[in-house]
């Protein structure tokens, strides 16, 4: 965990540098659906995709001319799954605060842009289930996530984007006394809307 929160750290500040004093920078609100589940690499379990949403404050800084710059946000963010184990339908819907820093390029005219965004994220889980009962075994929610976004959509305006994003679990979900579950990872879609000033 020390490594990863090191590591994004130290991207951030090595973006900053390189961005030129012309840069322009802004600050906006950014809110959005989730649509998640866990990837299981073992058969014991399967998830179904579950709804939650996003919302939090982000900026973003792009340099003139060449459209590439970077944007991250702190989100409220909102996953988990559904199973079905022995007949029982059980939801398991985790509260995180997410904080995703992606590079971005944007290109087009300046009424409508598209962009592309990729970058990493790192999540500390805030609220929600953090016990699941499940095939005689308790599963836990860990309290750290991380992974990778990637990312594209329009900037109309000047002033507000619409987008989609896949995350890309990279750190386990959870833990369990009984169960092997290596390879708990999220996955997971969102759509998002973010007004920028």
């Amino acid at each position: 965990m020390k490594k990863i929160c090191i590591l994004l750290a130290s991207a951030l500040a090595l973006i900053a540098f390189a961005l030129p004093a012309q840069a322009k920078i802004r600050v906006g609100v950014k809110g959005g659906v989730n649509i998640t589940s866990v990837h299981f690499d073992s058969n014991l379990l399967s998830s179904d995709n579950i709804t939650g949403f996003n919302v939090g404050p982000m900026i973003e800084a792009t340099m003139p001319l060449l459209g590439f710059g970077f944007d991250a946000a702190l989100l409220y963010s909102q996953r988990g799954m559904e199973s079905n184990s022995s007949g029982v339908k059980t939801t398991l819907k985790t509260s995180y605060l997410d904080v995703p820093v992606n590079l971005k390029w944007k290109f087009g005219i300046p009424i409508v842009k598209g962009y592309l965004a990729a970058g990493p994220y790192v999540s500390f889980r805030v609220g929600g289930d953090k016990i699941w009962n499940v095939l005689n075994d308790q599963l836990e929610t860990k309290s750290f996530g991380a992974g990778l976004n990637f990312g594209a959509g329009v900037e109309l305006f000047d002033h507000l984007q619409v987008g989609f994003n896949y995350g890309l679990g990279l750190t386990d979900n959870f833990s369990a006394d009984k169960l092997d579950l290596e390879g708990n990872k999220n996955r997971g879609w969102s759509i998002s809307a973010a007004v920028l000033f």
